[in-house]
């Protein structure tokens, strides 16, 4: 995944640094700095703990997995947990945790733990994309809030960007439902479920998050005047990902609904059907299996006999089948 980025942000553009000189970049006035930790190995811990004098709770929580969101307040600086979604094999949703420790001079992102079967590069796609704009000069951000606000930001376009991916699949199999050409019925209700799955890890990541930053919000002392309004906006973006993934989840459910009325019906017309074949056979079966015998014999058949058992039967048959179609079986 890479090694720990240390960037300085300044009025004139961007600096790279080394991570030893992340000491001496503390001791400046106005500065802003960024360290991206790619996988909180031992360097990252020493460089947490004995550089930017993180708590220990806070570190913990950057070296261990995390599968809720939250928020960790402390004296000088505040730990954010957010999960990103990225499609593993047979509908799986991976959630990629990203941590942010927002102090006073400085925003520290940690990736991971990650599950072996991701990319590395997937758990870098929002921090990629700021410090490109960082780069190209298109962002400035003068407070650590404005540089995590990007970071968040990122997140939620990312979370998005999912609901777009899966609302695509959810159009194509609602056409497929409506036009009737579902292929194997165990294998359409396996998309049909997985779709629905990926909509609501979504629902669950973006509430989550929304959740973490309004208690953000709700903290407003630890929040500038100038910052609250980007944490109050990053609650809206998070709950607006809740709200649309709330949205396609119940338009993907009606097509469930309706895919099982279909299925429903068609399985009654069926068993209607064999209620018609049973109807009509089995008084004949009954009448052949006790009379048959007598009629037809190795040695002599009766014919006269067999005409008119056979009339009979072909009698109650249409009589069967009237009554049938009279109680509209068929």
């Amino acid at each position: 995944m890479g090694g720990i980025r240390v960037l300085l942000l300044t009025d004139k553009g961007v600096e790279t640094h080394p991570v030893s000189a992340v000491e001496a970049l503390m001791a400046l006035d106005s500065t802003l700095i960024w360290v991206d930790i790619p996988e909180c190995s031992e360097e990252a811990v020493t460089l947490l703990t004995d550089v930017l004098d993180c708590h220990p709770l806070a570190v913990r929580d950057c070296l261990q997995r995390n599968r809720v969101p939250r928020v960790r307040v402390y004296p000088h600086q505040q730990l954010l947990i957010l999960h990103g979604p990225e499609r593993g094999p047979s509908g799986h949703v991976h959630y990629i945790e990203l941590d942010q420790i927002i102090g006073d001079k400085y925003v520290v992102t940690v990736h991971g733990p990650l599950n072996p079967a991701v990319d590395p590069a997937v758990a870098l796609r929002q921090t990629e994309a700021v410090r490109r704009r960082l780069e190209a000069g298109r962002l400035r951000p003068g407070t650590p809030y404005e540089l995590s606000y990007a970071i968040s930001t990122a997140l939620a376009r990312t979370l998005e960007e999912f609901i777009e991916e899966l609302t695509r699949e959810v159009w194509q199999l609602e056409q497929r439902v409506t036009g009737g050409h579902m292929g194997n019925p165990e294998e359409f209700l396996e998309e049909l479920f997985q779709a629905r799955h990926g909509l609501l890890a979504v629902r669950t990541m973006g509430a989550l998050g929304a959740e973490v930053y309004g208690r953000i919000a709700a903290l407003g002392k630890r929040v500038s005047t100038n910052d609250l309004p980007l944490v109050t906006d990053i609650v809206d973006q998070l709950t607006r990902i809740g709200a649309l993934a709330d949205g396609e989840r119940e338009y993907l459910q009606g097509v469930i609904e309706f895919y099982r009325a279909r299925a429903e019906t068609k399985m009654t017309i069926a068993a209607e059907r064999l209620a018609v074949i049973a109807v009509v056979t089995l008084p004949i079966t009954a009448l052949s299996s006790i009379y048959g015998m007598n009629i037809i014999v190795n040695g002599r058949t009766h014919l006269p006999q067999l005409i008119a058992v056979l009339i009979v039967m072909a009698i109650m048959s249409a009589l069967l089948l009237t009554w049938a179609k009279r109680r509209g079986w068929w």
